[in-house]
């Protein structure tokens, strides 16, 4: 596993290098998911392939730039399946960004998560590995990642992070995201995920949420390459998660790689006033 997580470590160095001067138009593709794809969505998937591809351990890499799995070693324990740049569309306007990976274990499954990762590239780039806890690390003048802290959640936070479009969200949702704003909760969003989640594990507890919503029934974020590995994380750190049913996400199960789903993050406090609220008849 740590060799994986070297080699991570390699890839996210390389994107933090191209980012100092990116290519930000876009490409005529589109990704599975129908999202247009930016020049640099490419060439971060592509460093990460090619890094990625030179560890033995690693059996598949599953990305969200890509439609299908690429098989690596047959042999090998571990696929990796990662969002090469998450928050892309906010590079015109120099917000952070950032890159997930998640590590299963012989299959693509939540059950069978056993790490994840992801990258932030802001004024400084930091690294959070979450095996057992949730690591925090920082880049430091000779290229090395520096242990900084274990992020853990408290028992009740006070950002809300909500995404999805105001005018489309269900009823249920709007009384509950009311509520949290009446009790002093403050909205904290940016549009990428990894930017308004890692604020929220560094500052203690919070509520990320992004709904079902009626042009998004399934929800928009990824459940393999977004979703999966920061429930890990948020449930590692001490938070919890659910998709608005459930008591954790990741008891979800999905067949489709490129599968969304409805996707709640947060400290116990607002997880537990989610689904009082979502179950109330």
């Amino acid at each position: 596993m740590d060799e994986i997580f070297d080699y991570i470590k390699k890839a996210v160095l390389s994107i933090s290098n191209e980012l100092k001067f990116p290519d930000t138009s876009y490409n005529q593709s589109q990704n599975k998911t129908g999202d247009t794809q930016l020049k640099f969505d490419v060439i971060s998937d592509e460093i990460i392939t090619n890094t990625l591809s030179k560890c033995p351990n690693i059996k598949a890499l599953i990305s969200e730039e890509k439609d299908e799995s690429l098989i690596l070693n047959e042999e090998a324990t571990y696929i990796v399946a990662y969002d090469p740049l998450d928050g892309s569309s906010l590079m015109d306007v120099n917000f952070a960004i950032g890159s997930i990976f998640a590590i299963y274990e012989k299959k693509a499954q939540a059950k069978c998560l056993k790490a994840a990762i992801y990258s932030i590239y802001g004024p400084r780039l930091e690294l959070v590995i979450c095996k057992d806890c949730v690591n925090l690390y920082r880049l430091n003048k000779e290229n090395e990642f520096i242990f900084v802290k274990k992020l853990i959640m408290q028992e009740k936070g006070k950002i809300n992070a909500t995404g999805g479009t105001q005018k489309n969200w269900d009823e249920k949702h709007a009384k509950f995201i009311k509520g949290l704003f009446d009790d002093g909760y403050r909205l904290r969003y940016s549009g990428a995920m990894v930017s308004d989640m890692h604020q929220i594990l560094c500052k203690g507890g919070g509520l990320f949420s992004y709904p079902a919503t009626k042009n998004s029934v399934n929800g928009k974020l990824r459940a393999f390459f977004e979703v999966f590995p920061f429930a890990y994380i948020t449930e590692k750190a001490g938070g919890k998660t659910s998709n608005g049913l459930n008591e954790s996400l990741l008891d979800l199960e999905f067949d489709n790689i490129h599968a969304t789903t409805p996707c709640f993050f947060g400290s116990k406090y607002e997880i537990n006033a989610l689904l009082k609220a979502y179950n109330e008849r």
